[in-house]
């Protein structure tokens, strides 16, 4: 019973919540906007997900062929300085590169900072450049837009690796944890 009442007052907002939307004033920026928006939400699935690994699991690895887990935290640290440095036109700060090694406070002190360099990157980035050329790996170039497209999916992957991580070393992802109150 609960669910259909539940159920019912979803349906009953959603039409507010749209009419809401529409309303609003249209984005200037709607691209750069929305990557702003992923690397918000996203940085606190991520950086949740590398919290909620114990230290003595970073070197944790599903199946003898697969990375550790604290090779995907070094490499999503990587990745964000690389697309966010490109894609803000910011050069990439000066620090020593983390390794698997690290133990875990360090990486994700890492990682939280990677992202505070993410978001102070993307601060200013509009849509009027989105065609314009930008590094990309394999020392090529590629359309600011396309990075932009590349960089959001890539949050995708690497939250669905952080969380089978952690569901094949018996946690639960915190996207899948309830929420006190549930």
């Amino acid at each position: 019973m609960k669910r259909v009442t539940f159920g019912s007052l979803v349906l009953m907002f959603v039409p507010l919540a749209v009419g809401a939307q529409q309303t609003a004033t249209p984005s200037t920026n709607p691209v750069s906007d929305a990557v702003r928006r992923v690397v918000a939400t996203e940085s606190k699935n991520i950086i949740a997900g590398a919290e909620e690994m114990p230290p003595d699991k970073y070197d944790f690895r599903p199946t003898p062929q697969q990375n550790t887990f604290a090779h995907l935290v070094v490499h999503m640290i990587g990745a964000n300085y690389f697309m966010c440095s490109a894609l803000g036109g910011t050069p990439m700060p000066k620090a020593d590169q983390p390794k698997d090694s690290d133990p875990k406070d360090m990486l994700t002190s890492t990682l939280k900072a990677s992202f505070d360099f993410c978001t102070q990157s993307l601060a200013n980035v509009d849509d009027s450049k989105l065609g314009e050329q930008v590094p990309f790996f394999g020392g090529r170039n590629i359309p600011r837009g396309s990075l932009m497209i590349t960089f959001a999916l890539d949050y995708g992957d690497h939250y669905a690796q952080e969380a089978a991580y952690l569901r094949a070393a018996g946690l639960v992802p915190p996207t899948a944890q309830r929420r006190s109150g549930q």
